[in-house]
């Protein structure tokens, strides 16, 4: 979280950016492309923003909430790392979901789901 922090005043004091790899070596945007701009307007409470830089994550955000309280409130009950067959589901589901929308943002007819700028 600090890190995070860290990079959003750098990002704001300086305009400095980590590039994307993936984007940086193949030219295509990676499911993630855009994380970084939408954790800022997030953080600016920009929505409409946040969710043009990364929709998938932007609508998967209160997604990753709920599974990681769902998996919490496991460990508690049960003191198991282990995940049980239907939180082991959901997260290969959010797997892909984000696979295919790596997949769809690079092809030119789904060109809107690619980072803004």
């Amino acid at each position: 979280m600090l890190a995070g922090l860290f990079y959003a005043f750098l990002y704001q004091a300086a305009g400095v950016r980590i590039p994307c790899l993936v984007h940086l070596l193949t030219g295509l945007y990676c499911p993630s492309c855009g994380l970084s701009r939408m954790c800022i307007h997030l953080l600016h409470g920009e929505w409409s923003a946040a969710m043009r830089s990364n929709p998938c994550l932007f609508f998967l955000l209160p997604v990753f909430a709920v599974l990681a309280g769902w998996i919490e409130l496991s460990y508690w009950r049960t003191g198991s790392r282990r995940l049980t067959r239907a939180q082991s589901a959901a997260v290969w589901g959010i797997v892909a979901v984000l696979l295919l929308f790596g997949v769809l943002r690079n092809l030119p007819p789904f060109a809107l789901l690619r980072p803004a700028g």
